[in-house]
């Protein structure tokens, strides 16, 4: 980066030339990342994390992805299951209940809100006698691979002969758009942690989505 040689003549002019490619030199520097196409947004928390905008959304999101992830799990208990099906939910609760605690503890750690979550609802008082959709009242929907409001509502109330492979087909769904997030992430994160998390999650996903493929015959 280059500032601009000023004659030393006179002092006052060199102040004011030395004071305006500063200004320069810093505005260059803080206008790197939208420059050069790299994602915009890059902050350093508190704890001296660097993250930016992108880091922030994928953490959002998924968490409140994986909260759903979590309540589709819960719909399995006293269902009659296959047994791989059963050992797929638990799989799926004992991978993404801890990573949920890991994103909202990075976005605490970036001064950002952790966002409510249909588990938040849950624990506020609706309980399961009651329909999903309560529990999602407010929610986020528009992110890839969601479940409405009315999905929710359907599989809750499906036959336990139609529950298992409607279960299966909403979790796929689900799976296919964690994976576009992760991928998002990977493309678009600076924060180094994030960006492993959303590999993991897409190998994860991936690898279950052929395994639910398989179940479903």
């Amino acid at each position: 980066m280059h500032t601009r040689r000023t004659h030393p003549f006179r002092r006052t002019a060199a102040a004011v030339a030395l004071a305006t490619a500063l200004s320069v030199t810093l505005a260059a520097c803080g206008d790197d990342s939208d420059g050069s196409g790299a994602p915009s947004g890059t902050q350093t928390a508190r704890n001296g994390d660097v993250f930016n905008d992108a880091d922030v959304a994928f953490a959002s999101d998924m968490v409140q992805h994986h909260a759903q992830a979590l309540s589709m799990v819960d719909l399995t208990q006293g269902r009659p299951l296959d047994p791989q099906v059963q050992q797929l939910a638990e799989a799926i609760r004992a991978a993404q209940g801890p990573e949920i605690e890991t994103m909202a503890d990075w976005l605490t750690d970036w001064d950002h809100e952790v966002p409510e979550t249909m588990r938040d609802h849950a624990n506020a008082g609706h309980d399961m006698g009651g329909d999903m959709s309560e529990q999602m009242e407010g929610m986020d929907t528009d992110m890839p691979g969601m479940m409405s409001a009315e999905e929710m509502d359907e599989l809750q109330h499906a036959s336990d002969d139609e529950f298992q492979d409607l279960w299966l087909e909403m979790m796929i769904e689900h799976h296919e758009g964690a994976v576009e997030m992760a991928r998002a992430e990977q493309e678009d994160g600076e924060f180094a942690d994030a960006v492993a998390l959303a590999e993991d999650i897409e190998t994860a996903q991936l690898q279950e989505i052929e395994t639910m493929e398989e179940l479903l015959g």
